[in-house]
């Protein structure tokens, strides 16, 4: 490069606000996505068959840290005009700069952010400070220079001057965020708009989306600790891959939430089916999925009374994600005796699905959450120093051990040595 050019481009940088600059430094075209999002123990076991589907090929940029948008926020009907909100996320793999991904599906109206930061890095879009989301859309921002350490916490601003209807958000996040005005700042355990952080990393093998429900979502674990099952498994991982949770309390794999059924409500969003596409297939540099699915299925009214449209419904997922090149893993369900829901009869379909996902029909591995969390002298309990309370959910510890059960060697079909 001649020496006037590589002067320019070094000032470019620097200043961070030449698109064009940007795009050389990153080899990549500059386009805002706004395409419609569509609906649409022990340690795990090498499965008897389905040999590994070929992974994606390397790529430049990673997902690190992803949360599928659930529903619109309740009492958040104009959305937060003048407000700025601050997404905390807590990365998986590191990088030197960021890209971030902002979603209105649940909007009715378009939304309007007119600033927005990663670490106080100001982001741009196409460009331009301001960007517009329209309703049931998303876009994705202009990669940013920022460094982006790996398993910390991360800070994502997002301002929205006007009222914009119906706020997209992921509730449930056992991470505290928050929401400033002029009058204060209020802590928050829900993120809003923002749906994924991928960071430019050139030696990452790539990412492993979890595609789960309330047990990865790590719903009883400690608030901030980052505590949930696929912490556990980037901390074994030495952050090398990108984690992308994509855990959803009260998910299920067949059915769609929420229902008002009996009387009876439910909020676990769309079926683990019907956004297979949108929370695991569009995932930046995804290369294995783990499915963590079907225990809300068993157990969850309108209870599912027959194993195999489960074991069906898993094994579909399962081609779908060999169609795009992706190994999968899937993790048996886990024992919920004493919880409200159970009875032998739905126990019994949790041990049927089982039976077939330790026989290497369904997956490429699997990894044991049941032998590894129940009681041995109570299989169908989990153990008392795993439970959360519920007998159906964990805490740390349960958690920890979830984690653990995962051979590292089954997410990429290569051995691997554990960081602990």
């Amino acid at each position: 490069m001649p020496r006037r050019q590589r002067y320019a481009l070094l000032i470019a940088l620097a200043a961070g606000t030449a698109t064009l600059a940007t795009a050389v430094a990153f080899g990549t075209t500059l386009i805002t996505d706004e395409r419609q999002t569509p609906p649409s123990g022990s340690p795990s076991r090498t499965a008897a068959h389905n040999p590994a589907a070929p992974a994606n090929s390397l790529g430049t940029w990673v997902a690190t840290w992803t949360g599928a948008p659930v529903s619109a926020e309740p009492a958040a009907g104009q959305g937060y005009p003048g407000r700025t909100i601050r997404n905390v996320v807590h990365t998986s793999v590191g990088g030197d700069a960021a890209r971030i991904t902002l979603s209105n599906l649940f909007g009715t109206a378009p939304l309007v952010i007119d600033q927005a930061a990663v670490n106080t890095r100001p982001v741009t879009f196409q460009g331009r400070p301001t960007v517009t989301v329209a309703a049931g859309r998303q876009v994705v921002s202009d990669p940013v220079v920022v460094p982006v350490a790996p398993d910390a916490d991360l800070e994502v601003t997002l301002r929205t001057p006007y009222a914009s209807g119906p706020v997209t958000q992921h509730p449930n996040t056992h991470q505290t965020s928050f929401l400033a005005d002029d009058h204060g700042t209020w802590s928050t355990t829900r993120w809003r708009y923002l749906t994924a952080v991928d960071v430019r990393n050139t030696t990452s093998p790539g990412a492993i989306v979890v595609i789960g429900d309330s047990l990865t979502a790590g719903s009883g674990s400690t608030t901030d600790a980052n505590a949930r099952w696929p912490d556990v498994l980037s901390d074994r991982l030495r952050h090398t891959y990108g984690i992308a949770n994509q855990g959803i309390a009260g998910n299920r794999l067949l059915r769609d939430s929420p229902l008002a059924v009996g009387g009876v409500k439910s909020i676990g969003g769309l079926s683990g089916t019907h956004r297979f596409d949108r929370d695991v297939l569009s995932v930046t540099g995804a290369k294995t999925v783990i499915i963590a699915l079907g225990i809300n299925d068993v157990q969850q009214f309108p209870q599912e009374p027959d194993p195999e449209r489960i074991i069906a419904g898993l094994r579909a997922l399962t081609e779908r994600a060999h169609a795009q090149g992706l190994r999968v893993v899937g993790a048996t369900l886990t024992p919920f005796e004493g919880y409200s829901n159970w009875t032998p009869e739905r126990n019994d379909v949790r041990l049927t699905v089982n039976k077939e996902i330790r026989s290497g029909r369904i997956f490429d591995a699997f990894a044991d959450f049941d032998e590894a969390v129940r009681d041995p002298y109570a299989p169908d309990r989990i153990l008392p120093e795993y439970d959360s309370g519920d007998r159906l959910h964990f805490n740390d510890a349960g958690y920890r051990a979830l984690g653990r059960a995962i051979d590292l060697g089954t997410v990429d079909g290569t051995p691997k040595a554990d960081a602990f």
